[in-house]
């Protein structure tokens, strides 16, 4: 984690959809309640400007120190919604605008904020996307922050994030802008590893069989681990990623059906003895990737995981795994097993542990009203 104080000097530009779309509470009124909240946390060392965009596009504030702050909150009061949205425009001038004010050894980001639906307008999405990265290999990266309900395009929001080595993230009431803007600041602003990738050896001498929960729009292939080419996620200062894997031990059978594969001609087989110079406790090797910012060639870090025999589970993953179960159940997956939203339930209930900002708590009181509804 890094400090506000202790976080290098931002050069950000806002980049704020305020098409007719955006005429809704959820919207541009939190997205205005939410910038006055990170306006808060400025320093004079860093710098903010305005771009909006609709039927044009237009520089609301040119680049202002974070010490004007009662001139940057005027310009955010002024934001109105109305006409189409031209998304494209409004990305380039931002990026002009952030070029302009480019500060070398600082953090240079353009921060859209958008209920996602970018329906007019001259560029592609693949234009828009080449754009994105070549802003992104210039050191001006982008974070991506959703609003509303109705024609939300999560998935593409979250592919514009990635191509600019951002982060996104979707804000549904205040309590999640002042997360994501202020308690998270720095991992929302500050990327300090990018093309983070993690590539996960199970032992066959521990497990017969395991199986990736979620992460299906980040797989790689095998041999993209070591491509320094290959794009992949940025972490930002205190960010946490969890990966869970079902796993089935060595020597359990019947609890869920194996797919069949035919022989192998060429490789061991998986029946036979396992070809590992392991110790019989290791459960897995981890291996991560990851460049420095501002570099072009990886470094590697790796950890062998052993099993130590002890039964008790941690609270955070035992939450973790409600969720996971929550998001199988949501998604009525053929993997989800006994899960049940009454099973979630307990399951977070039962894991709360430390709940600093009563995230879990809300997580919690989100499955109890899905249950409820489903009574009635």
């Amino acid at each position: 984690r890094i400090e506000t104080a202790a976080l290098p000097p931002s050069n950000l530009v806002f980049l704020i959809d305020v098409s007719g779309s955006m005429n809704q509470w959820n919207k541009l009124p939190l997205v205005k309640s939410s910038l006055r909240l990170l306006v808060d946390q400025l320093r004079p060392q860093d710098h903010v400007a305005l771009v909006v965009y609709a039927g044009a596009a237009g520089l609301v504030l040119p680049s202002t120190s974070g010490e004007e702050k009662a001139t940057i909150a005027t310009a955010i009061d002024r934001l109105e919604a109305g006409g189409s949205t031209a998304g494209g425009a409004g990305i380039e001038l931002a990026y002009r605008t952030a070029r302009e004010h480019f500060k070398p050894n600082g953090n240079n980001r353009v921060i859209l904020a958008t209920d996602g639906d970018f329906n007019v307008g001259a560029s592609s999405d693949g234009d828009m996307e080449r754009l994105i990265e070549s802003k992104r290999a210039e050191g001006t990266y982008l974070t991506v922050l959703g609003f509303g309900e109705g024609n939300y395009q999560d998935a593409k929001m979250e592919k514009l994030a990635k191509r600019g080595n951002g982060n996104y993230a979707y804000v549904d009431d205040i309590a999640e802008a002042r997360k994501v803007l202020v308690k998270e600041m720095g991992a929302t602003l500050v990327t300090v590893a990018n093309d983070v990738k993690l590539q996960v050896e199970f032992n066959p001498a521990a497990v017969r069989a395991y199986r990736l929960i979620g992460y299906e729009n980040r797989l790689l292939a095998t041999e993209d681990f070591t491509d320094d080419k290959k794009d992949a996620g940025d972490m930002g200062a205190g960010h946490a990623v969890t990966a869970l894997y079902e796993v089935v031990p060595t020597g359990v059978t019947g609890t869920i059906t194996l797919r069949g594969q035919d022989s192998l001609r060429y490789q061991v087989p998986s029946n036979d003895a396992p070809r590992t110079t392991a110790t019989k406790n290791e459960l897995m090797f981890v291996r991560m990737r990851y460049k420095t910012p501002g570099e072009s060639a990886s470094k590697q870090l790796t950890q062998a995981v052993i099993d130590t025999g002890r039964g008790s589970v941690s609270s955070d993953f035992r939450f973790a795994a409600s969720v996971a179960a929550f998001g199988m159940v949501l998604r009525n997956s053929e993997h989800k097993g006994t899960a049940t939203l009454r099973s979630a339930l307990e399951m977070a209930r039962g894991a709360r542990g430390e709940d600093e900002g009563g995230y879990r708590a809300e997580f919690v009181g989100m499955l109890r009203r899905l249950i409820n509804s489903e009574r009635r």
